[in-house]
């Protein structure tokens, strides 16, 4: 098992984190076309289409090369979902790391690092609900290379987050993660998050029953908000 070591974000990590986080975006994508698919929304509109084309054109292969159509159409919905999303962060925080949270109030940029190459990384900044503004941080960014999962990589990154909002007298981390990143889930209920909401951030989001679940971490011991 290779060895790893976490430190803070450098300028030269910058092509690595962002290759690093749009794989593990766009992995998720067949997960997500998959969760689509068994929706039974999904197939209501495909079942309605069978039957609609089938009764205007009178022939069920038609119908069929519809339905067909519609999953290939569906396919590049749910991929333009990811890879929008993607986009948006290397235009925004991912394309000045440093800027957005080396030198950002209460913000940081960690990665992990084996045999000299960025196997993980996370970031911590202040919230964008302003809800939880003063009184938490955001774990962001998370992403660890598949071959160094499950060898306490997320673990460690994640703890690193908690470390340095406790070291800030911040009462919460909050964060948010797709309903289809499972492993994710996993890894911060066992870290002491508990999911506390779910959302739609677009139309085409709703559309795809595609949610965005949101989970808090109270951190024992700490003020609601940190001095200021």
């Amino acid at each position: 098992m290779a060895s790893y070591r976490i430190r803070q974000y450098r300028e030269q990590d910058y092509d690595a984190v962002r290759a690093l986080f749009a794989a593990g975006i766009l992995e998720h994508v067949p997960a997500a076309y998959r969760h689509f698919l068994r929706s039974a929304r999904a197939r209501l509109w495909l079942l309605l289409l069978l039957v609609a084309v089938r009764t205007v054109a009178g022939c069920w292969v038609l119908g069929l090369g519809a339905v067909a159509l519609a999953l290939v159409v569906t396919w590049f919905l749910v991929r333009s979902l990811a890879t929008t999303y993607v986009s948006e962060a290397l235009s925004t925080d991912l394309c000045d790391v440093s800027g957005s949270y080396l030198r950002a109030p209460d913000g940081c940029f960690w990665v992990a690092e084996a045999e000299g190459t960025v196997v993980g990384m996370v970031a911590v900044a202040r919230p964008q609900d302003p809800a939880d503004r003063g009184a938490a941080l955001e774990l962001k960014r998370m992403s660890v290379r598949k071959e160094f999962r499950g060898r306490g990589v997320s673990k460690a990154l994640c703890g690193e987050v908690l470390r340095f909002a406790g070291a800030r007298r911040y009462g919460a981390v909050v964060l948010s993660t797709s309903m289809v990143q499972v492993a994710a889930q996993r890894l911060y209920e066992g870290q002491g998050f508990r999911r506390v909401g779910a959302t739609s951030h677009s139309l085409l989001g709703s559309l795809l029953c595609f949610q965005i679940f949101h989970y808090r971490c109270d951190l024992p011991g700490r003020a609601a908000a940190p001095p200021r």
